[in-house]
């Protein structure tokens, strides 16, 4: 049990599963717009997400508080470098446009992280900021990259999906917020710290209403997706519901982050 337990953690402190969940949503944009070459753009955001993660939450750490390298983050840094490695192999089989784009999103990560100007604190730290970056960070990879690279145009139902999926995240993280309530710096103001829990569950479960009602707008309404689109919204509200400061880290760092998985599971089967 303890070596399940240890393999476990690897998996979810090395990023692999936040990345699996990031190729999975990837793959749920070529089943939407019936993109058949998704594979390279899929690789090259899952092995992205794992250095971009990884390098998030190790950096500063590593930066300022000297960690010593332990067996478990020497295997995460060796892992992040063949990461890496597979990435920019991936980077340079996209096509021009989308290689700009992911230009930006990095640009943007590295905002996150890194203080770019003296005596200023980085992005993550700015009050408020955190969660509008992830979110957006998200959308960009799992959505504008493989239509950007597919040459599809930019129309009002890529804009419809992209407001979904923006939600959809947002209000994951806000689970992931409730959970670190007690661990998070009271400067960062996160949603929870700034309005409450039961607020917070109010906010996300509207948005999760807003998720489903722009099914309709959509111009290519589909009952499958549709029906897909409110399970996935469903399980969405149960983790919301049931957050709370005593929740084990498994609660939103394994099964929070695996709904993206099931979403794409689900698709597979009723494909």
């Amino acid at each position: 049990m303890a070596i399940f337990k240890r393999i476990l953690d690897f998996y979810i402190n090395s990023s692999i599963h936040v990345s699996l969940s990031v190729y999975a949503l990837v793959r749920m944009t070529g089943f939407l717009f019936d993109i058949k070459e998704i594979n390279t753009t899929a690789l090259f955001a899952f092995f992205g997400t794992i250095v971009g993660y990884n390098f998030v939450k190790y950096d500063a750490l590593a930066r300022t508080q000297k960690l010593t390298l332990r067996t478990e983050l020497k295997l995460i840094a060796g892992l992040s470098f063949l990461s890496f490695l597979a990435a920019v192999y991936y980077f340079f089989q996209l096509g021009q446009n989308t290689k700009i784009i992911a230009f930006l999103f990095l640009i943007l990560t590295m905002l996150y992280t890194l203080p770019f100007f003296p005596n200023k604190k980085n992005a993550r730290n700015w009050a408020g900021v955190k969660i509008y970056i992830v979110a957006l960070c998200w959308v960009g990879v799992t959505l504008f990259l493989p239509i950007f690279e597919a040459g599809i145009p930019i129309n009002f139902n890529v804009f419809i999906i992209a407001i979904q999926r923006f939600i959809l995240v947002f209000v994951l993280i806000l689970i992931f917020e409730i959970i670190d309530l007690k661990l998070d710096d009271p400067n960062l103001k996160t949603v929870p710290q700034q309005i409450g829990v039961l607020l917070t569950k109010i906010v996300g479960s509207v948005l999760l209403f807003v998720f489903i009602l722009l099914c309709f707008f959509q111009t290519t309404f589909s009952s499958h997706a549709f029906l897909l689109r409110l399970a996935v919204a469903l399980m969405v509200f149960l983790f919301l519901l049931f957050a709370d400061e005593r929740k084990s880290k498994y609660y939103s760092t394994f099964w929070v982050e695996s709904i993206p998985i099931v979403w794409l599971g689900l698709m597979l089967l009723v494909k």
